[in-house]
């Protein structure tokens, strides 16, 4: 990898607290010797934040079947204070290990939304909601200072609609389009499960077109949408994407976790079900 290129690590909020020491010696090491990136997700903190986060009424369900939580100005407010806490747990981690990071909210210039759904189903009715969500349409490397070796960019992935209105965006999208926009040659989902099973056997290594073939019939949750990102992070120009649990270096190096790539967009591949282990 480039030492120009920045690499682009996922946490999720789940995972921020849960990694060990050696985690974050094995992430430091790769910051001190190329940029990094980190999008972190707030799912977790959230809900530990105010109780009725965590429950089901504060999600969201399109008319695609598409999941997202029930944002107002209020959630955006609460997302933003834990996001700073975050950040501020995850610099300490980084300082200590002498690599230094800055806070970046994605609304406050690098990444816009687009026009978000509408038309929500609240129990058995399609209801109108102005919910504070939208799909990226663009990230603008330019509103940060230049990744560089020795620094984090920690990346709170909020936007600004065509409104001028902070909106919430997926976490995993938003780190495959701003791995995208970057150059990065690859993205790493880090989450807390281990790799991809098919027929309840580990995958190593899949195509993008049988990953996608998948998400189409019938994957769900967070599956979903960390396949639909790694599809869009390889549109985009990164050459892979990969996710599983372990060290950065493991995950890159291949030898855990799941990587999807560009090639075998065509391929068939049958299966009864595809999950997360």
């Amino acid at each position: 990898m480039s030492a120009g290129a920045p690499l682009v690590v996922k946490l999720g909020g789940s995972t921020a607290h849960a990694m060990p020491d050696a985690w974050w010696d094995d992430l430091a090491a790769h910051a001190a010797d190329r940029p990094l990136i980190l999008v972190h997700g707030w799912s977790k903190p959230l809900r530990q934040l105010r109780p009725q986060y965590a429950l089901p009424s504060a999600v969201l369900r399109d008319r695609y079947g598409n999941q997202s939580r029930w944002t107002t100005p209020e959630v955006i407010a609460d997302i933003k204070t834990v996001s700073r806490t975050l950040a501020g747990q995850v610099g300490a981690l980084l300082d200590g290990r002498g690599i230094g990071h800055t806070h970046v909210f994605g609304s406050d210039g690098l990444v816009a939304a687009g026009a978000g759904e509408r038309w929500w189903w609240q129990g058995k009715q399609l209801v109108e909601l102005d919910n504070l969500v939208g799909p990226i349409t663009t990230v603008t490397p330019g509103a940060v200072t230049p990744p560089r070796p020795g620094h984090c960019h920690v990346v709170t992935p909020l936007a600004l609609d065509p409104a001028g209105r902070e909106v919430n965006t997926d976490a995993d999208r938003a780190a495959a389009a701003v791995a995208g926009a970057f150059g990065s040659p690859a993205l790493v989902l880090v989450t807390d499960v281990d790799h991809l099973l098919i027929d309840g056997r580990p995958v190593a290594r899949i195509g993008a077109g049988a990953a996608a073939d998948f998400r189409d019939r019938g994957a769900t949750g967070g599956m979903r949408k960390k396949l639909r990102a790694a599809g869009e992070a390889l549109d985009r120009g990164v050459d892979k994407v990969v996710i599983g649990s372990a060290p950065v270096s493991e995950l890159l190096a291949e030898r855990v976790g799941t990587v999807l790539t560009r090639s075998g967009r065509k391929e068939q591949v049958s299966w009864r079900h595809l999950e997360f282990s």
